[in-house]
């Protein structure tokens, strides 16, 4: 399974506007890039957020949420929302914001030798 496109154009219409939006394929999903930083993305049918690793333990407990974990070791910072966490538009959009405010907060990915 691909994507959900929905989610995606979802995230598309909540982002529209904002300035250094790149959308990357990637993790077999979808990533949306802001000021060349993950901000958000789909994993399937999850929406992947990324939050500041200070935030990660305690949005665990929210309705729908785990971990995001590729490789055996999951990253924190990195967390994984169902579709039972997004339902209504209230949730999608308090998700987004929170993406949006740890992408002003953390830090790039290092980029290798040019």
């Amino acid at each position: 399974m691909a994507y959900n496109e929905k989610t995606a154009d979802r995230i598309r219409k909540a982002l529209a506007g904002t300035k250094k939006l790149v959308e990357k394929k990637m993790f077999g999903g979808i990533a949306f890039m802001i000021n060349d930083k993950m901000c958000v993305g789909v994993d399937k049918n999850d929406l992947m957020i990324r939050c500041t690793p200070e935030m990660n333990d305690e949005l665990l407990s929210k309705k729908g949420v785990r971990p995001f974990d590729l490789t055996g070791k999951p990253m924190k910072g990195w967390l994984l929302v169902s579709p039972e966490g997004m339902k209504s538009k209230q949730e999608f959009e308090w998700w987004i914001q929170l993406a949006l405010e740890s992408n002003r907060k953390v830090t790039g990915s290092k980029k290798k030798g040019k």
